[in-house]
């Protein structure tokens, strides 16, 4: 899977003040089914990509998260809105946000939809509970704190 990141903001600066972010992907051929449209699983995982690459151009790296500060972000709810198909190499278009956060928890929404057009395809969210590698539940380092918060405050 090719793709390709770009901020959204009018502000023009990233991790104080990044309400949206965009990932571009292409429907690979393996990521589609016998009906010739991208699997209805796939959509999770690009809104993975969607929030990895948010929270990467907000300056914050999954694996730092996780290595230097021993905070985990597991998924505890997972939903997606299949609106229109996409099918075999076309471009999608993962646009990412912080729609709510508190230390322990934050929520990311979705949409994705088709290049070049207006044709949305699927909207999505992922409420994930930060924890330690122990899995059990966590505050969020205050550090990291303002990355979730400015990007509600800016939406």
């Amino acid at each position: 899977m090719v793709t390709n990141s770009r901020r959204i903001s009018n502000l023009g600066y990233i991790s104080r003040h990044m309400p949206k972010h965009e990932t571009t992907l292409r429907v690979r051929y393996a990521e589609t089914d016998q009906m010739g449209v991208a699997y209805y699983a796939n959509y999770l995982v690009w809104m993975e990509l969607g929030r990895v690459e948010y929270c990467r151009a907000a300056g914050l790296r999954y694996r730092d998260l996780e290595e230097n500060d021993q905070v985990l972000l597991a998924v505890v709810e997972a939903s997606c809105r299949y609106i229109s198909p996409a099918r075999y190499d076309d471009e999608v278009i993962v646009t990412t946000w912080a729609e709510h956060s508190t230390r322990r928890t934050v929520t990311f929404g979705y949409e994705m939809r088709i290049a070049g057009s207006d044709r949305k395809i699927a909207t999505g969210e992922t409420r994930h509970v930060f924890c330690g590698p122990d899995m059990k539940p966590r505050k969020l380092p205050e550090k990291y704190g303002e990355l979730f918060r400015a990007g509600i405050n800016g939406r």
